[in-house]
């Protein structure tokens, strides 16, 4: 079963999510039911709990069936990630399931290393590069109550998409 994903101004999209602690049978299926909801909405490689409500520190990414080409780790369940470097800079075009029918250009790093716990506690580490490492920033963005919009780089870069 799908969440309702919260939509701007929601103001529960601007609280800072709180860590993670108890990883458990519950995490998991919290785990699947944010992924179902990712998989569900138009475009969507990418959802943080907060989005729906659920005021943790938790994101799922797959850029596996983007038409984005890049190298990507497939699905991810990040619980409690932290981006410990970057590397270089990229502008690119960026939605949100929260900011429905806006995009807009955004710089992020080009090459980012996250460390996060698995869905069992374990403390991992990846490196993601292009359109996945701005998935992943984009949702960390999320989990510290700051939206796309809040980087977009002028107030031209901010457009209405075209209704498809």
């Amino acid at each position: 079963m799908q969440f309702e994903i919260l939509k701007h101004p929601d103001e529960r999209l601007r609280r800072k999510a709180l860590v993670v602690e108890s990883f458990d049978d519950d995490l998991g299926h919290l785990f699947k039911r944010l992924e179902v909801t990712m998989r569900a909405g138009p475009g969507g490689v990418g959802i943080a709990a907060p989005q729906v409500g659920e005021n943790r520190r938790l994101v799922v990414v797959d850029c596996s069936e983007s038409l984005r080409p890049c190298k990507n780790h497939g699905l991810l369940y990040l619980a409690n990630p932290q981006i410990e470097s970057v590397e270089g800079e990229s502008l690119g075009r960026e939605g949100c399931l929260s900011v429905p029918d806006w995009v807009g250009m955004v710089p992020r790093a080009k090459t980012i290393r996250v460390s996060y716990d698995d869905i069992h506690g374990r403390r991992q580490s990846i490196e993601a590069i292009g359109f996945e490492a701005r998935v992943i920033q984009h949702e960390i963005d999320h989990l510290d109550g700051v939206l796309f919009t809040d980087r977009v780089i002028s107030s031209k870069g901010l457009v209405r998409r075209m209704a498809s």
